[in-house]
């Protein structure tokens, strides 16, 4: 199985990528072997959406990637770089990325994240959705990795 899990507080716009994605992949036909998951604020818990399955593709807001605003691409230890180094109330994606090869049993899926950095307007959010799409289904080895800069786009 491959799943898109979009993560995010859709009430705060600075937050709300994840589930701007989420809500214009929900309104497509997806192919049958990708799942799309409202992964919210879930943290930890989305661990059981990542055991047993063979490629997963996070959707969030990232902040401090690069100066300019855009769409990143991330593989998970990129994007586990970011975490502290204790659990606490505050540990997020980075963290849940960075414990996966000691909590998870058997072999890791591919993990990548696409983030959004800035303003989640149409533009970032529909290239944010077609790269989670395309990244669900061929994975992360077909060049995609790096920041897709929207600087001249409007959404």
């Amino acid at each position: 199985m491959k799943r898109i899990i979009c993560i995010g507080n859709r009430y705060r716009f600075c937050d709300a990528a994840g589930p701007m994605v989420y809500d214009l992949l929900a309104r497509r036909d997806l192919l049958p072997e990708v799942e799309l998951v409202d992964g919210g604020l879930a943290g930890l818990d989305l661990l059981r959406f990542v055991q047993g399955a063979r490629r997963v593709v996070f959707v969030d807001a990232v902040v401090g990637f690069d100066e300019a605003d855009g769409v990143f691409v991330l593989n998970a230890d990129e994007a586990a770089v970011c975490a502290e180094a204790a659990f606490d109330h505050a540990a997020g994606l980075a963290y849940l990325l960075r414990v996966l090869p000691q909590v998870l049993d058997g072999q890791l899926p591919e993990v990548l994240l696409v983030g959004i950095q800035g303003e989640p307007n149409d533009s970032a959010v529909e290239t944010a959705a077609e790269l989670s799409l395309s990244l669900a289904v061929e994975g992360g080895a077909r060049g995609f990795l790096g920041h897709v800069d929207l600087s001249g786009v409007r959404g």
